[in-house]
C-alpha cells in the first residue's frame, strides 16, 4: 500500500451534528462520500477508518480541563459549560460529542501518520478541517481541531518544518493560535477581512511571537473578492512562502465557504477557482514537500450544490484522478441528493468558469486595487521575517 493515496473515511463522522437549524448539516459530508464513488475514486486510493484520537493526542493540543467539559456535555448536554464555548449558539452541546469530535480528529491524525510514515504519499478527511477550535474552547463550530491535532502529531513523530496553508474563507485562527511560538510551523490563512467576518482576527500584522516571529502569515482578503483576485492572492504569497520554508509536510485546509453560494459568507469565488488552488496545493506538495501531503475539508454551508462537487474535486486530485470540470455527474447521485434533501442537484462538475485567468504577482500591481494592497500589506508585514523581499 506504500506510495498509495488514503482516503480517511468512517460513516460515524456524520455524527457530527449540531441540530436541525444549524447551518453545518452533516449531509454535507454524506453527499460527499456519496459523489466519490458514484466517480468510483473511492478504487483509486486506499479507504482507511482511523481510531478516534485517544486523550493523550488531544492534549497535544487542547487543555485537559476543556477535554473534561467536553466529556461532560458529552454525556449530559443540557448540562455544558458555557465558559468553554460549549451549549452555545454556534456550538450547541449534543449527546455523544466528544466521541464523533474525536473520531474525526483521528482521522486527520491517521493522515498524517500515514504520510509521514510512507504508508501513503497524500491522505485527504474532508469531514476534517475544523481550524477554529482553541486549546481551551470550543468556536465556530469546531470542537476539537483536528488540523492543529495532525500537525502537533506530526512534530511529534519528529517533523521539524510542517507547512500549513488554509483557504477557508474564515480566518485559521485556531491553527494560528496552537503554534503561534513555534518556528517548525508556518501557518498561511487567506481569508475573508476580519472587519467583514467571524473570527474578527487574521490580520496582516499578526506573525507570530517569541521563536515563531514570522511563522504566522495572513491574507485578508476584501469582501467580494472573485476567483481572479483569489488566486493573484494565493499566488502571490504561498508559492514563494513554501520556496523558503522547504516543508518536509504540507497541511492545506479547503473549506468551500468561499464560494459564491455560500451564505455566511461574502467572497465571490467558483467551483473552478478552489479546484485550481487544490491542483496548485498538490503541485506545491510535489515542489517543496517531497509530495507528502495531508489535505482537510472545513467550512462549507452550501451543502448541496458546492461543498460535495468542491471535496470531491479534492479527493480527485489526492488519488491522482482528477476529475474534469466538464464532467457530466451521475444522475444516481442526483436521485440521492433529491431523495435525501428534496433539493436538485447540480448538473456537472464546473460553475463554467475554467480554466481560471488570474494577474501574476511579478508582472506589477496596482496601489489604489483593495485586492492588490491586502496583498502588499500581508508582504510587507510577513516577508522580511521571513528573508524574503516584499
Amino acid at each position: 500500500m506504500s506510495g498509495r493515496a488514503q482516503l480517511m473515511w468512517d460513516e460515524a463522522v456524520t455524527g457530527y451534528d449540531f441540530g436541525p437549524s444549524h447551518p453545518m448539516d452533516p449531509v454535507r459530508l454524506e453527499l460527499t462520500r456519496r459523489l466519490v464513488g458514484a466517480f468510483g475514486l473511492d478504487r483509486e486510493l486506499a479507504v482507511v477508518a482511523a481510531k478516534p484520537a485517544g486523550e493523550s493526542t488531544l492534549k497535544l493540543v487542547h487543555r485537559e480541563d476543556y477535554i473534561d467539559a467536553v466529556k461532560t456535555a458529552s454525556a449530559d448536554p443540557a448540562g455544558a459549560d458555557g465558559s468553554y464555548g460549549l451549549g452555545t449558539l454556534d456550538d450547541p452541546a449534543f449527546a455523544g460529542m466528544h466521541e464523533v469530535s474525536a473520531l474525526i480528529a483521528g482521522q486527520s491524525v491517521g493522515a498524517a501518520e500515514a504520510v509521514w510514515r510512507g504508508d501513503a504519499e497524500h491522505a485527504v478527511n474532508f469531514a476534517g478541517g475544523l481550524h477554529h477550535a482553541m486549546p481551551g474552547g470550543a468556536s465556530g463550530f469546531c470542537v476539537y481541531n483536528d488540523a492543529a491535532l495532525a500537525i502537533a502529531r506530526l512534530l511529534e513523530l519528529g517533523a521539524e518544518r510542517v507547512a500549513y496553508v488554509d483557504v477557508d474563507v474564515h480566518h485559521g485562527d485556531g491553527v494560528q493560535a496552537a503554534f503561534w511560538e513555534d518556528p517548525r510551523v508556518l501557518t498561511i490563512s487567506l481569508h475573508e477581512h476580519p472587519g467583514t467576518l467571524f473570527p474578527g482576527t487574521g490580520w496582516p500584522q499578526e506573525t507570530g511571537a517569541g521563536a515563531g516571529e514570522g511563522a504566522a502569515v495572513n491574507v485578508a482578503l476584501p469582501a467580494g473578492t472573485g476567483d481572479a483576485g483569489w488566486l493573484r492572492a494565493f499566488h502571490a504569497v504561498v508559492p514563494e512562502l513554501l520556496a523558503g520554508f522547504r516543508p518536509q509536510v504540507l497541511v492545506s485546509q479547503h473549506g468551500a465557504d468561499t464560494h459564491f453560494e455560500d451564505p455566511l459568507a461574502h467572497l465571490a469565488v467558483s467551483l473552478d477557482a478552489q479546484r485550481a488552488v487544490q491542483l496548485a496545493c498538490h503541485e506545491l506538495a510535489h515542489a517543496h514537500a517531497d509530495g507528502k501531503w495531508v489535505a482537510l475539508g472545513g467550512g462549507g454551508y452550501a451543502v448541496v450544490d458546492v461543498v460535495p462537487r468542491s471535496w470531491t474535486h479534492l479527493v480527485g486530485i489526492v488519488a491522482g484522478r482528477p476529475v474534469a470540470p466538464e464532467t457530466e455527474i451521475p444522475e444516481g447521485w442526483r436521485q440521492d441528493v433529491f431523495a435525501r434533501t428534496r433539493q436538485l442537484g447540480p448538473r456537472r462538475m464546473t460553475d463554467g468558469r475554467w480554466p481560471v485567468e488570474y494577474g501574476d504577482w511579478e508582472a506589477g500591481y496596482d496601489p489604489a486595487d483593495r485586492l492588490d494592497q491586502a496583498v502588499l500589506a500581508t508582504r510587507r508585514a510577513a516577508f522580511p521575517l521571513r528573508g524574503l523581499l516584499p
